[in-house]
């Protein structure tokens, strides 16, 4: 892996750090320039080497501005440096203040393949300052200076791993977390889309909801009212056209009752259109009262109970889960020969489910015969509400152990 060291991963040190210590060198050296021997040659040499480290640093900061991280002339950059530092501490020992910043900046100025022989370079310079000074004078010194480059080195080895694994598991978290802000964001895209697409089909389930309960008011219209008003106009014809008054009597009787009983499906289809218990009061009171009326009318021990935030529901889905719960209490009552019923409303976050148990007699849902016009379980009538508002009902009944209805239905808050 190539070295790199993003412009933001810069610290201060790599901008002002080396005129510091450029800094701190020049003070210490003027210092201690008498007792280390430095002569009036020596000091003339290093003001320039001083003058030339701090323009070399300027450019150096120019040239990291335009090309972060490792180069060809960073390299020359970072030899020119070590070269100025190994003079001025070849004339003064305590210019290795100076020379340390190679340690500091190897790692981010070098490619990688070159950090341990800059490191190496700059160990020679800081041993040579460690021993009194370069050259050694005599073998002990010169043992001395090898010991301590030794040391430097195995200390610049191990740190150097260190800084190594860290820089990789920083690599690893950064990839890490822009992986995850990225699947987060693929999430929240999908989330939003599936939003999109839940809304949209509730609104073709609405208009397919609507399309259908129209032509079953057509339908009923055409097989109720419209043959009882045909009915009605043929008795009062024969009533015109026929002398006799008992006979006119008779059809005049009949046209009555057929007006009658076009009144009652008109009041049916009414009533079936918009539910009446709806009218004042919010699904959960409508259910508790329907309920109630019907165990008070059957014997049988009917129960209601609500669970989770109530919401306001839309008049669609509160119409629908009425008619399913007025259609299972009907069956209930004509088929099922229970002793208890509940029925529980449940919100459940985007679901409304709707549970129906009773404890009767039971059947085979694998053997229910098809619902015909003349009644039968109505659950076909029930599995078609639910869906025609996206939701979906389930049947568990068993002989002699009761059955179970769960309508589940997405939950439309009321339009405001």
């Amino acid at each position: 892996m190539t070295n790199t060291v993003p412009v933001e991963a810069r610290t201060p040190f790599d901008n002002r750090g080396p005129y510091a210590l450029l800094a701190v060198g020049v003070v210490a050296a003027a210092l201690s320039a008498r007792p280390v021997g430095m002569g009036r040659t020596e000091i003339i040499v290093s003001v320039p080497l001083v003058a030339a480290g701090a323009l070399l640093q300027v450019w150096w900061g120019r040239v990291k501005r335009r090309r972060p991280g490792p180069s060809r002339t960073g390299v020359c950059l970072y030899l020119l440096r070590w070269a100025l530092g190994f003079v001025l501490t070849w004339l003064n020992p305590f210019f290795a203040f100076y020379a340390v910043a190679g340690y500091y900046t190897a790692a981010r100025e070098l490619p990688r393949r070159l950090v341990m022989p800059g490191l190496f370079l700059t160990a020679i310079t800081m041993a040579g300052s460690e021993v009194g000074g370069m050259p050694p004078h005599g073998l002990v010194l010169w043992l001395g200076f090898f010991l301590v480059l030794g040391v430097n080195m195995g200390l610049v080895g191990v740190f150097t791993r260190f800084a190594y694994q860290e820089q990789e598991r920083a690599y690893v978290q950064a990839e890490t977390i822009a992986e995850l802000g990225r699947t987060n964001a693929a999430l929240q895209q999908a989330l939003d889309e599936n939003a999109a697409l839940h809304a949209q089909l509730l609104v073709q389930a609405r208009e397919a909801g609507v399309a259908d309960e129209r032509r079953r008011l057509a339908a009923e219209i055409h097989d109720t009212i419209a043959q009882g008003l045909t009915g009605i106009i043929a008795q009062l014809q024969v009533v015109t056209n026929t002398p006799d008054e008992k006979l006119a009597r008779e059809h005049v009787s009949r046209a009555v009752n057929l007006a009658r009983h076009s009144l009652g499906e008109a009041r049916r289809s009414v009533h079936n259109l918009a539910p009446v218990a709806l009218e004042h009061d919010g699904l959960p009171e409508a259910l508790k009262k329907t309920v109630a009326e019907w165990g008070e009318r059957t014997g049988v021990r009917a129960g209601f109970t609500v669970t989770g935030t109530v919401e306001q529901l839309h008049e669609e889905v509160s119409a629908t889960l009425l008619r399913i719960v007025q259609e299972a209490l009907s069956n209930a009552a004509r088929h099922a020969a229970a002793t208890r019923l509940g029925v529980t409303l449940s919100f459940l976050g985007d679901e409304v489910i709707l549970d129906i148990r009773d404890d009767g007699r039971g059947f085979d849902p694998l053997t229910l015969p098809e619902r015909t016009s003349s009644g039968g379980f109505g659950l076909d009538g029930m599995r078609g509400r639910a869906e025609r508002i996206a939701g979906s009902l389930t049947v568990e009944s068993e002989p002699g152990h009761g059955t179970a209805l769960s309508a589940r239905v997405p939950l439309v808050r009321h339009d405001n």
